[in-house]
């Protein structure tokens, strides 16, 4: 099989590296790629984006199936490109059409999908520059704290969460009349609060059945004990000790089946992973968000420990045979722990160049923002590696990662050393 994934993250350099060792794969592509993945297969430099050169890549390298990391690439609905083209429609795509990737791209679209299937989520209402005032007024009816969420894609980073009535006014302002997150944030979701400790849940489905994956829970803020702004992610850990037997069947029967159920009776077929961002509230799940694609970092705890063949998985959902499929998790706890540039999320350098990768032997390196020149790894963004490891239990793996992230050097950068401090 001959096999092109899309993206240059972490998530994708995970996916490489699982991809890469699977008995089917003749040849995997990656698009664009970073100084990671190319130890995994070829690195193509093309803009995703630009779907015809995308198109020009598959006949060219003949490729069998497509794998698409990033949630942009869905949300502009590559998948209905491909089936929209008499060369490529018979080439399957792993990841939804434009319409499922809505439960993604849309606040306000997964909101009602999830009070359409009676899928437990908080309370809510949308709002436009049009209906500032009666945003205001639905303030004024709730506690604080209050979540203002952007309805589209911006980045992980368009979910606000305020203490006072006047900052939550001025931030809906901001984001309506202002527009903070662009065009992002031209429909803003005002959400009740909900107390509890966050985790996320992944599975794959083909639009009938699905599998279901190992959970993991991810540390969104840059500083130590969750403080500071929000990231891409800091870190991850899975499995998640407090998501028990008892707890993951309530989210199997609440939300996943109703989900899955839920897209079909719509009509959305949908051929790729859902990623379940969730709160566990005194024992029962609440769905926070939907993603359409696998998260990051938790793809890079959660596909280590996936021991099945992934293309086997992936052409169990491209065929429609998923349920006669086999999957297998390895039982050790996994962590890993992202190395950010200096300055990160705000404003950071790139070109640094990165040493000491060749010393790691107790983790595996994902690289989330390289580049290389030459023989030379530097940074290129502003999440920069993430270093995965195993052990018995978390506390071990934990402690190798810390080991290796030692052993790794370019200037200014900066890891929390806390990771999995809320759950050990």
């Amino acid at each position: 099989m001959r096999v092109l994934l899309l993206g240059s993250g972490g998530r994708e350099h995970a996916l490489a590296w699982k991809i890469a060792q699977s008995s089917m794969l003749d040849e995997l592509f990656i698009a664009p790629g970073n100084a990671g993945t190319r130890a995994h297969g070829t690195n193509v430099d093309i803009d995703t984006k630009d779907f015809q050169a995308v198109k020009a890549l598959v006949l060219d390298k003949n490729i069998g199936i497509v794998v698409v990391g990033p949630e942009d690439l869905l949300v502009l609905g590559i998948h209905d490109f491909f089936l929209a083209d008499e060369q490529l429609k018979n080439i399957p795509v792993i990841g939804p059409d434009k319409v499922g990737a809505q439960l993604e791209g849309s606040k306000d679209f997964a909101k009602q999908f999830m009070m359409r299937h009676n899928i437990p989520t908080a309370k809510y209402a949308t709002f436009t520059k049009d209906t500032l005032n009666e945003g205001y007024e639905f303030l004024e009816s709730m506690k604080p704290p209050y979540v203002l969420k952007a309805d589209g894609l911006a980045a992980g980073k368009g979910v606000l969460i305020l203490n006072t009535l006047k900052e939550a006014k001025a931030e809906l302002k901001n984001m309506l009349a202002d527009a903070k997150f662009g065009e992002a944030s031209s429909r803003v979701v005002i959400e009740q609060f909900l107390k509890g400790i966050e985790l996320s849940v992944f599975a794959i489905t083909d639009g009938d059945s699905f599998k279901i994956l190992p959970e993991a829970k991810d540390y969104k803020r840059i500083g130590e004990g969750d403080t500071g702004l929000n990231t891409g992610g800091m870190g991850a850990i899975s499995p998640v000790p407090f998501a028990d037997d008892t707890f993951k069947e309530k989210i199997k029967n609440q939300i996943i089946i109703p989900t899955v159920k839920g897209l079909k009776a719509e009509g959305i077929v949908y051929k790729g992973f859902i990623f379940f961002g969730l709160i566990n509230v005194k024992g029962e799940p609440y769905v926070i968000e939907y993603n359409c694609r696998m998260g990051d970092p938790e793809t890079e705890v959660v596909i280590p420990r996936l021991k099945s063949d992934i293309l086997d998985l992936f052409e169990g959902v491209a065929s429609g045979t998923l349920s006669e499929r086999d999957i297998l998790f390895d039982d050790r706890s996994a962590c890993t722990v992202m190395m950010v540039s200096g300055g990160y999320p705000e404003e950071f350098q790139k070109g640094k160049q990165i040493y000491g990768l060749n010393a790691v032997t107790d983790s595996i390196v994902f690289h989330a923002g390289t580049t290389s020149d030459g023989p030379a790894v530097m940074s290129a963004g502003g999440r920069v590696l993430t270093i995965t490891s195993f052990g018995k239990d978390l506390s071990v793996a934990l402690r190798r990662s810390y080991e290796t992230a030692e052993k790794i050097e370019f200037e200014d950068a900066y890891y929390r050393k806390d990771i999995g401090f809320d759950v050990l």
